[in-house]
C-alpha cells in the first residue's frame, strides 16, 4: 500500500518523485496559490519588510499597521462593512461562537464544520432543504425572539451550495444572527467574493461570515466579515486581544494579490469547464455543483483504481472513520490541461 502521510515536499500538481510520482487532484489549494511564483515573491517581500512573525497580541501598545490595513482591504474586497483577521479560521469560528452563543437560541444546519461546534457534534440529520423548512416552523411557532443560525456556506464534500434566502420569510419580530463558514467558497464562488454579499439583508437578519484564508487565498489566517457593530464587538473579546496575529508577510502578499487571485480564478473556471465538457460522457457517475472544482464519485473504488495509474485523489471516510470512503477529484489552478487529459483518459477507460 502506498502511503502519502509523510511527504517531504510542498503539495502541488504532482507529489512524490521517480516511479512513485503521482498527479495530485486533492486538497484545498483551489487557486494554486502555495506554488504560485508571483505570490511567493510577494510573501518574501513581506518577510523582508515585517520579519518572519509577530508574537505580540493585538492589545499590545506596539502594533504593526498592516493588520488594520489588511482588515480594511478584506472588508472592501469581499463587500463587508468591516473585517477582523485572526491567526486561523478555527480561532475565528470559536471566537465568534463563544462570543455570541448567548445571543439567542442556536440552530445548527446539517454537516457544519467542527470549528463551529460549541458543545459537541450537533444532532442534525436532515438534508439542507428539509432542515430549512423545519427551522422556519420552529422559529415562527416559538415565543423566543432571538435565534442564532449556524451553517457552512456550502458542503464541500458532497458538494452542495446552500441558499439562505429562506430566512427572509421569517416574521420581522424574529431577530436572526446568521453565522456562515465560507472557508471553501471565499476566493472561488461569485467571482471570488464568496457568499457574503449573497446572504439575506433585512433589519432583523444580522450576518457574520467566517473563513479560513488558508484554502483558496493561500494565507495562514482566519477572517470574519460583518457589520461595524458586530466586528467591533468581537474585537473587544479576550480571544482577539490576547492572541498573536498571523504572519504579516502572508497578509502583505494577500494585499498585493487581488489581480493574481482574479487570474487564477479565470484559469480555474476554464479548467473546470474543459473538464466538465469532457466528463459529459460519464458525468452521471459524479456529483458536483456549479463553479466549485470538486467532483464526488458515485462509484466505489475510484481512488484505488486511479492510484494504480499514478493519480492521487482525495479519499477519506465520512462522516467518521467508520463511514464509507468519499472519493473526490479536486481541480486547482496549478493544473494544466495535459494533467486533466491524463486523468480523463483513465476515467474513460474505467467507465
Amino acid at each position: 500500500m502506498r502511503i502519502f502521510n509523510h511527504l517531504q515536499q510542498a503539495l502541488g500538481p504532482q507529489v512524490g518523485s521517480g516511479p512513485d510520482a503521482c498527479l495530485y487532484f486533492g486538497g484545498t489549494a483551489y487557486l494554486g496559490i502555495p506554488r504560485d511564483e508571483n505570490f511567493l515573491k510577494y510573501y518574501l517581500e513581506g518577510i523582508r519588510i515585517f520579519g518572519l512573525n509577530n508574537g505580540t497580541s493585538r492589545a499590545n501598545n506596539v502594533q504593526l499597521g498592516i493588520y488594520d490595513e489588511a482588515e480594511s482591504i478584506a472588508a472592501s474586497r469581499f463587500g463587508a462593512e468591516n473585517a477582523l483577521i485572526t491567526s486561523s479560521g478555527y480561532l475565528a469560528a470559536q471566537m465568534t461562537l463563544n462570543h455570541f452563543k448567548h445571543w439567542g437560541e442556536a440552530l445548527y444546519a446539517p454537516d457544519t464544520h467542527p470549528a463551529l461546534w460549541i458543545n459537541g457534534r450537533p444532532e442534525v440529520h436532515l438534508p439542507f432543504e428539509q432542515w430549512k423548512e423545519e427551522i422556519i416552523q420552529t422559529i415562527q411557532n416559538s415565543s423566543k425572539k432571538h435565534w442564532v443560525v449556524i451553517s457552512n456556506g456550502l458542503n464541500n464534500l458532497l458538494p452542495e451550495r446552500y441558499d439562505f434566502s429562506f430566512l427572509s420569510r421569517l416574521s420581522q419580530d424574529k431577530q436572526i444572527l446568521l453565522i456562515v463558514d465560507d472557508s471553501h467558497a471565499i476566493g472561488i464562488l461569485n467571482g471570488g467574493l464568496g457568499n457574503y454579499k449573497t446572504l439575506p439583508r433585512k433589519k432583523n437578519i444580522h450576518v457574520l461570515v467566517l473563513a479560513s484564508m488558508a484554502k483558496a487565498l493561500g494565507v495562514d489566517a482566519g477572517l470574519i466579515l460583518g457589520s461595524n457593530a458586530l466586528i467591533r464587538s468581537l474585537k473587544q473579546t479576550n480571544e482577539f486581544q490576547g492572541a498573536s496575529p498571523p504572519s504579516a508577510a502572508g497578509l502583505f502578499a494577500f494585499m498585493q494579490s487581488e489581480q493574481l487571485y482574479l487570474r487564477q480564478q479565470e484559469k480555474l473556471l476554464e479548467l473546470s469547464g474543459y473538464f466538465l465538457k469532457q466528463l459529459d460522457a460519464f458525468g452521471h457517475h459524479f456529483s458536483y455543483t456549479d463553479d466549485f472544482p470538486v467532483y464526488l464519485s458515485r462509484r466505489d473504488g475510484m481512488s484505488d483504481l486511479l492510484l494504480k495509474q499514478n493519480i492521487l485523489i482525495s479519499s477519506f471516510a465520512y462522516p467518521d472513520r467508520t463511514g464509507p470512503l468519499l472519493d473526490r477529484i479536486v481541480l486547482s489552478s496549478w493544473h494544466e490541461k495535459k494533467d486533466l487529459d491524463f486523468l480523463l483518459a483513465k476515467l474513460k477507460a474505467w467507465n
